[in-house]
């Protein structure tokens, strides 16, 4: 199993899809609890006992990670009467992914290692409203820039998160609301080309809720989340059942476009009283209160809907100001839970910021490359 098969694994038709350079679900699970395990590894035997494979066949599947260059010994365990285990673990800087963040008016670029970890992050300004031309340029001169700057290490393929609707098995956008002229581009092969990487795209808030997925402290006791954006508009991404949601036409999550007052605002969509426009009506006019409110009652509701056990906040206009934000989300929250009737009356949803900050996006992002690799779950 060579880089380049890596590098060249299949991204069309279905993006997220296990690529084909480690042929095989068994390899995928190896890999994952090696990522998972750390600097403190996993014997073979172990290995084993968790997937349900010979000694054997986890040796088989382990050499070739070796080989590679993906795994390495780290070790060995304490004697317990046998001969001592050895103990393998991830070589996270064997491949990297990168992760662009199309944001309406700036380009996030990270470079992540198998962990996970960002190793070079850049920053630049764009105007996704513009088009095309100028997106494409400003991605192909940043990514080039943040390669160069890590030293030119081997990449796996890039992973775009841009707002949406869109269609991430085919990587064509469609009427992104206040940017008309993207419906029908297919930005996924466009950037492909300009890059020279396979690229997956997926809305922004999908890939932040797959990264954040991938967080061992938020899926503690927490099978299903929503993980809310506020930034230039307002979006969610929805983890269900430990899996990244995402519909059968990449829909899901169109949580900025709830309507809950018939007479409110106009919002970019066309319609009024979104609770975007709601939220970026009271922020414009200083009144954050009123806008973590309505920012509040859309999560009550994706709670009532959809039973999930955490909400996250993230985006620029949140990190600007977390506590008003938190506290307002948290208030309608609890209001919620105290005026329930039925069954699950009561049961508090904790509310939190969402780890990353300002790369929350652009990091899960290039997880969007990774998570294959590791058998993640996606639907």
């Amino acid at each position: 199993m060579s880089s380049n098969d890596i590098a060249h694994g299949g991204f069309a038709g279905n993006p997220g899809a296990n690529l084909p350079a480690l042929r095989g679900h068994n390899a995928a699970l190896v890999l994952g609890l090696l990522r998972a395990a750390g600097e403190e590894g996993v014997s073979r035997l172990e290995l084993a006992g968790r997937i349900g494979l010979t000694p054997q066949a986890v040796s088989k599947i382990t050499a070739r990670l070796r080989a590679d260059g993906m795994v390495a010994e780290a070790g060995r365990r304490a004697s317990t009467g046998g001969k001592p285990a050895t103990v393998l673990r991830l070589v996270p800087g064997a491949r990297h992914a990168v992760g662009l963040h199309l944001d309406r008016d700036e380009l996030t670029a990270v470079l992540a290692d198998l962990a996970g970890e960002a190793v070079a992050v850049r920053r630049a300004p764009l105007a996704f409203e513009a088009g095309a031309g100028q997106v494409l340029a400003t991605a192909e001169r940043e990514v080039a820039a943040l390669r160069a700057e890590a030293g030119g290490p081997p990449v796996l393929g890039a992973g775009v998160a841009c707002p949406g609707p869109l269609d991430h098995t085919t990587g064509v956008l469609h009427r992104v609301t206040g940017a008309p002229r993207w419906d029908g581009f297919p930005l996924r092969d466009a950037l492909a080309e300009r890059l020279g990487l396979p690229v997956v795209l997926d809305k922004d808030t999908n890939a932040a809720a797959l990264g954040l997925a991938h967080d061992n402290d938020v899926l503690s006791g927490a099978g299903s989340f929503g993980y809310l954006h506020l930034g230039t508009g307002l979006g969610a991404g929805l983890v269900l059942g430990g899996s990244l949601y995402r519909g059968a036409r990449t829909g899901a999550g169109e949580f900025g476009h709830q309507i809950v007052q018939w007479d409110g605002p106009i919002c970019g969509c066309g319609r009024r009283g979104c609770i975007e426009a709601l939220c970026l009506a009271a922020v414009a006019r200083g009144d954050l209160p009123g806008a973590a409110r309505a920012l509040g009652v859309g999560a009550a509701n994706l709670v009532e809907l959809l039973d999930i056990d955490r909400v996250l906040l993230g985006g620029r206009t949140v990190l600007e100001h977390p506590q008003a934000f938190l506290g307002g989300v948290a208030q309608a929250l609890d209001e919620q839970a105290g005026t329930r009737g039925r069954a699950g009356a009561g049961r508090a949803v904790p509310v939190a910021l969402a780890r990353g900050g300002a790369r929350t996006v652009a990091d899960g992002a290039a997880e969007l490359v990774l998570a294959p690799l590791f058998g993640a779950r996606q639907s």
